[in-house]
């Protein structure tokens, strides 16, 4: 009773913070197993945003960023609603179309729009402190939210709290063996743990409306390469928070090494990747002279932040540094 007549409240538009609240502790009160019924049994987990009683078995669920989207359909959860990126009108095209087709957009990461959400009915909502920490109280009146602190390099220990949260334990950890089971593989196809680590590579991101970004190690792709137990240059130690390297395209030789992989974010031509790389600067790179630069999808190796978005670049690094 109290879950439904909170669905008809925000169907009629009632989003205020107040009435939310009002709303959210209705639901909350009558929660636990009604009559027997297994669907309404919860169970506690510990989040960004202190504990939150989340149902056992959680059957429409909102992701608000491409990691979460990432994490349910790895552990076979379909998410009724998903949010985009502000460059992309769509979901991640490494994702099975098959499986995406069906979700509701509600707007972009970091901005989505509340009332889209609502409609959908949600009983269970996933996210990150970092994009929609200031909506959690509206957010968390309409369905249980769980928020990771963060996004990025803390992907695996986010991975196993989405899996808590949609009850997927048992299939995480099978997801977590079989990427480890791959990554060895992958790192004996490059030649082995010795020739890993004398092998330094650099990720370079351009990014339009901004300087190009040397990756650091405290990300999402600085822990796949980690894993594999790649080198990486002196200049990621410079990066800032371990994020990234910022430099201009007449500093762009600070990004040289033995294999160097870019990515573009937006419009190639205003990211500066097409004038950077015809420079004499990125032409005099080792790696440029070598053969060994690498375009790679922005979507996949950066804004993936998933176990299987991982398995794919492990493939993919596996074909490029052995073709």
């Amino acid at each position: 009773m109290a879950t439904s007549l909170r669905h008809r409240g925000l169907a009629l538009g009632a989003l205020s913070l107040a009435g939310a609240l009002t709303l959210s502790a209705c639901g909350s009160s009558d929660s636990g197993d009604k009559g027997g019924s297994g669907a309404a049994k919860t169970h506690t987990v510990k989040t960004a945003m202190g504990d939150v009683e989340v149902p056992v078995d959680p059957k429409r669920v909102v992701v608000l960023d491409t990691g979460e989207l990432d994490s349910a359909l790895t552990l076979g959860v379909q998410p009724v609603g998903g949010t985009h990126s502000a460059s992309e009108d769509s979901f991640p095209s490494y994702l099975p179309a098959s499986r995406t087709k069906s979700i509701k957009q509600v707007g972009e990461i970091a901005n989505p729009n509340l009332e889209t959400v609502a409609s959908l009915k949600p009983d269970l909502i996933l996210t990150s402190k970092v994009r929609d920490g200031d909506r959690y109280e509206q957010l968390r009146a309409i369905a249980p939210t769980v928020m990771t602190e963060s996004t990025g390099s803390a992907w695996k220990e986010n991975f196993q709290l989405h899996a808590e949260a949609l009850g997927k334990q048992a299939e995480a950890k099978k997801v977590v063996a079989d990427y480890d089971a791959r990554v060895a593989k992958v790192t004996e196809a490059i030649g082995g743990k010795e020739k890993a680590a004398a092998t330094e590579v650099n990720f370079v991101r351009f990014v339009e409306g901004a300087d190009i970004r040397i990756y650091g190690k405290q990300n999402y792709i600085g822990s796949i390469l980690a894993d594999l137990g790649m080198g990486r240059p002196a200049i990621t130690d410079k990066a800032k928070d371990g994020f990234s390297y910022d430099v201009s395209p007449e500093k762009i030789d600070l990004a040289d090494a033995d294999v160097v992989f870019t990515s573009t974010y937006g419009d190639p031509a205003k990211a500066g990747t097409t004038k950077t790389m015809n420079s004499g600067l990125w032409k005099g790179l080792k790696a440029s002279k070598d053969g060994k630069v690498f375009k790679v999808d922005d979507r996949l190796w950066i804004a993936g932040i998933g176990y299987t978005a991982a398995d794919k670049i492990l493939d993919e690094f596996q074909a490029k540094m052995t073709g």
